[in-house]
């Protein structure tokens, strides 16, 4: 199956909302320029080199997918497929990933994301559009080379692959306009992230029940799986509950900037989708005012985004994990 059209991030609010909508993702083309990608990669290999040997505890190590990691790298093994929290205090590029992750470039799209049109099917037609004071501060990560092959199976984010139908179709409701997920590609030829188009909005079909974890997915009535292309520059901001995958070339050199942003009226679901990664033990220690520049509203934005994550913590307690393995 072909890939929908791509955008670009002058594409309207309601053409991006409307692929989101119907196929789970929306493709957007150069969201970065090359002279804003240059310190995002150099920031980026510093940070990966750090994570390889041992210096950089958060990551995410092969063969195992899900939370919690441990917190080197299994020197008999096949490394690692990502590092987490580039926003983290400690990490001694964030002032560059902050910049990116609070940007324009990435919050404007996310806001028309996260609107809610009259419109707009369910029950969040009242919403209305998002705004900065609705977002909240999540999750940056980033996605990279491991040393030998490795594929994530089938899953949904925060839907457990065991869920029956009726249970599906509640947590994928309940999850709507919750948040925007994204891939920023630094490097060309990243062709990791596997989705089924259009499985956000329904419960699976017996087919994909029955299949085996890393077989090809296709069925004429529901779509067929196809693999998301991206060059250095582009994004795809995806539902994280489409019926998706990864697979991980060891040859092809990938640096992928992998960002959630919730809304504020998101609720339980994405305190553990979000907090199951660590990130309440120390977000209270950021301090982004010192690499943000002269922008106040910038500023106030990723402020305002920090203190809603804080508070998402206080009050959700003990999460526990979305899933296993």
């Amino acid at each position: 199956m072909a890939s929908p059209p791509s955008l670009t991030p002058s594409a309207p609010a309601a053409a991006l909302r409307e692929q989101l909508h119907r196929d789970g993702f929306v493709i957007i083309r150069q969201i970065l320029s090359p002279a804003e990608l240059e310190p995002l990669r150099a920031a980026a290999v510093r940070t990966m080199a750090l994570a390889r040997a041992g210096k950089w505890p958060h990551i995410r190590t092969v063969g195992k997918q899900f939370p919690p990691w441990p917190s080197k790298p299994d020197p008999a093994g096949a490394g690692i497929w990502g590092v987490q929290h580039l926003l983290h205090p400690d990490l001694p590029d964030s002032p560059v990933f902050a910049q990116s992750y609070f940007s324009a470039a990435v919050l404007d799209i996310v806001k028309a994301l996260l609107s809610v049109s009259g419109d707009d099917e369910g029950d969040h037609g009242g919403r209305g559009e998002c705004r900065d004071d609705d977002l909240v501060m999540e999750l940056y990560n980033m996605l990279v080379r491991p040393d030998a092959p490795f594929e994530l199976r089938w899953h949904r984010d925060d839907v457990p692959w065991t869920a029956d139908a009726a249970e599906e179709l509640v947590r994928l409701e309940a999850a709507e306009h919750a948040h925007a997920q994204w891939n920023l590609a630094l490097c060309d030829g990243d062709a990791s992230l596997v989705v089924v188009r259009g499985s956000h909005r329904r419960a699976r079909t017996e087919a994909e029940r029955a299949a085996e974890p890393f077989q090809t997915l296709i069925n004429d009535e529901e779509g067929a799986q196809l693999t998301v292309r991206l060059d250095a520059g582009d994004a795809v901001f995806y539902d994280n509950n489409i019926v998706h995958r990864g697979v991980y070339d060891c040859r092809q050199e990938r640096l992928s900037l992998h960002g959630t942003v919730g809304h504020r009226a998101g609720g339980p679901a994405r305190a553990r989708n979000v907090l199951q990664h660590g990130v309440g033990e120390w977000v209270d220690q950021c301090d982004f005012a010192g690499c943000l520049g002269g922008d106040d509203r910038v500023r106030e934005r990723a402020e305002g985004m920090r203190q809603r994550l804080v508070r998402l913590g206080r009050e959700s307690g003990d999460v526990g994990f979305s899933l296993e393995g």
